[in-house]
């Protein structure tokens, strides 16, 4: 779950759908389903939220890394198993449900490729939260999560050339690698020091991972509620992408599941 900007040439916004007719304001306009103009409210508040967002995401890597034991963590690496089922979900599940919900809801172009971003998208902070809370093995977890967005450098480009080309031409997209960059070393190196701490100070590094996962779960519930609140146009968003927003992770965590069980993974797996 790591947000990513989409840059193409034409620029856009929240995507409105209202009742009459679209504003006087609207770039895109087809029936009631409008794209308006980016804001430069929400530009700015953007920028804060992804500073202090990076920051707070960083530390809460931290506190899951102190719940990481190097052995483990290198096993996985050695006998990527795991690694390769939560590839196949994330690179290839993930992209082919947003591509058939895009489709089965008949959304507009930039709509569909805003989905399918999201699609390719690879796995973040939030995932490891999740595998913590249900017991999860933490060690796969993060070793998922760091393989995911550092092979995301190759595999965005790939799926999103597979999946948009009936909605955009493949070079109108041009995917943020910096920050997926920023986003690996966000992850590597908070991780990295949370490691250590668990090798060094176990004890302490309990008391470090509950309150980390606490800290997750209010920093998941603040997003939520900040980008409901201050991001303007995020209330008149068309109820189709309402309802795919919530089918799409329902999908990937069901799919997810079953992918795992058939390849024989244990149940903390």
């Amino acid at each position: 779950m790591q947000p990513y900007l989409l840059s193409q040439r034409f620029s856009t916004g929240p995507v409105a759908e209202i009742s009459t007719d679209c504003p006087a304001n609207t770039t895109i306009c087809n029936g009631t389903s409008c794209v308006l103009p980016e804001d430069n409210f929400n530009q700015i508040l953007n920028i804060t939220l992804s500073t202090v967002l990076t920051i707070m995401l960083a530390l809460v890597m931290f506190s899951m890394g102190c719940n990481v034991e190097l052995k483990k963590f290198w096993g996985h690496i050695k006998r990527p198993w795991g690694i390769f089922v939560g590839f196949l979900c994330q690179f290839g599940i993930m992209p082919l449900t947003a591509f058939l919900l895009s489709l089965a809801f008949n959304v507009l172009p930039i709509q569909a490729v805003v989905v399918q971003i999201m699609g390719c998208c690879p796995g973040g902070t939030a995932s490891n939260i999740i595998a913590y809370w249900v017991d999860g093995d933490m060690d796969l977890s993060i070793s998922m999560t760091t393989c995911s967005t550092l092979f995301a450098m190759g595999m965005m480009p790939l799926c999103l050339f597979l999946y948009t080309k009936m909605w955009t031409d493949s070079d109108a997209i041009v995917l943020p690698y910096d920050s997926i960059g920023i986003s690996l070393v966000a992850l590597v190196i908070p991780v990295s020091f949370g490691m250590y701490v668990n090798h060094r100070w176990p004890s302490k590094a309990k008391i470090i991972l509950k309150i980390g996962s606490i800290v997750g779960a209010v920093l998941i519930v603040l997003i939520a509620v900040v980008g409901g609140i201050l991001y303007k146009g995020s209330w008149i968003i068309s109820p189709k992408l309402w309802i795919i927003g919530t089918i799409f992770p329902a999908a990937g965590y069901s799919l997810g599941f079953i992918l795992a069980r058939v390849a024989g993974l244990p149940w903390h797996r």
